[in-house]
């Protein structure tokens, strides 16, 4: 067996590995939504200017039998990596995911990295003994932060939508409401950068501790094209308060193409805002957005640590329904 980098720019290559990804993916959650192909060759063409990628494949002669992405944070977290490991189904169990994972702990250690973290999804009622799990459970792996992976399916009736807003809107008077598709403002961007940046510190993210994101400029153009190369939209609710400063944000990604898929990107309110139904606000006039201008879209993928009290229970009151896990595994290495 051979390691050896996946040339981006091969399409032969990348449409190998994103069937891969499907059929590994797809194990015991047959019927999850799945990002296109051409979704996963954008995702994976386009740069963030905050973070290196590595996208290695295991070969057994020619033939493509697993790949993995890690990312490695440049600007922040600088002693944490993560990413994925994708083996096809008919090979398992004959070393590729290990060999894989050897991989991406060695970069990581030449790079000075001390923490792996590999995400998987499984069935929530597996996510001790999915296959998934008792592989990184093998290679010293802990279970660092546990996420509810939930759903909500379209359309939602314009007048539930309508009474969200509003009996959010009595919380938060002086506050103004602004959805914006495919681009965000110049002139608010820095604001939206630094609440970005909070999120991963003040999220919940079970045993794992991180510290802000640097969020540029930059880094928000970089987020919206990799949005255009994968051919979706960007839809960005944000909360501007009285002076100007974006204090909540919810943001959802919709396919331009045949997919039926929508994906929660994320919904956090900044800390100094908190207690103005901000975080409700924002994310229904979002899904109101999404729906009107997207009537052929009929699904709504989210998740939260299952701790996240205040987000939990928005999801719930939106009719959001728990269907399986996403986990979080950690190795300090």
């Amino acid at each position: 067996m051979e390691i050896r980098d996946i040339d981006l720019n091969d399409d032969a290559q990348l449409h190998t590995a994103y069937a891969i990804e499907q059929r590994a993916r797809r194990v015991g959650r047959e019927q999850m939504p799945h990002w296109t192909r051409e979704e996963f060759c954008g995702a994976m063409r386009t740069p963030d200017s905050g973070e290196r990628q590595y996208m290695r494949a295991a070969y057994e002669g020619e033939t493509m039998v697993g790949f993995s992405v890690t990312w490695h944070p440049l600007l922040d977290n600088t002693e944490k990596c993560w990413g994925e490991i994708s083996v096809d189904p008919p090979v398992v169990r004959r070393g590729v995911g290990s060999a894989l994972l050897d991989d991406i702990e060695a970069t990581a250690a030449a790079n000075d990295r001390t923490m792996v973290i590999i995400v998987s999804r499984v069935p929530a009622d597996q996510r001790d003994t999915h296959p998934y799990s008792l592989f990184a459970q093998t290679r010293g792996y802990s279970l660092g932060n546990l996420e509810i992976v939930r759903h909500l399916s379209l359309p939602v009736p314009e007048e539930r939508i309508s009474g969200w807003i509003e009996s959010a809107a009595t919380a938060h008077e002086g506050y103004e409401i602004v959805t914006f598709a495919d681009e965000f403002p110049e002139h608010l961007a820095e604001s939206l950068c630094l609440l970005l940046g909070q999120l991963a510190a003040d999220a919940p993210t079970g045993s794992i501790d991180f510290e802000e994101e640097v969020i540029s400029p930059e880094r928000l153009a970089d987020r919206y094209a990799t949005a255009a190369a994968m051919g979706r939209s960007i839809y960005e609710t944000v909360a501007l308060a009285p002076d100007g400063v974006v204090a909540a944000q919810s943001t959802l990604a919709v396919s331009k193409g045949e997919s039926p898929h929508v994906f929660q990107w994320g919904t956090f309110v900044h800390r100094e805002h908190r207690g103005h139904r901000l975080g409700l606000a924002t994310k229904a006039a979002n899904l109101l957005a999404v729906q009107r201008a997207h009537p052929d879209k009929n699904l709504v993928t989210t998740q939260n640590a299952e701790d996240n009290g205040y987000m939990v229970a928005i999801n719930e009151q939106m009719g959001f329904e728990p269907v399986e896990a996403a986990l979080e595994w950690c190795k300090t290495i």
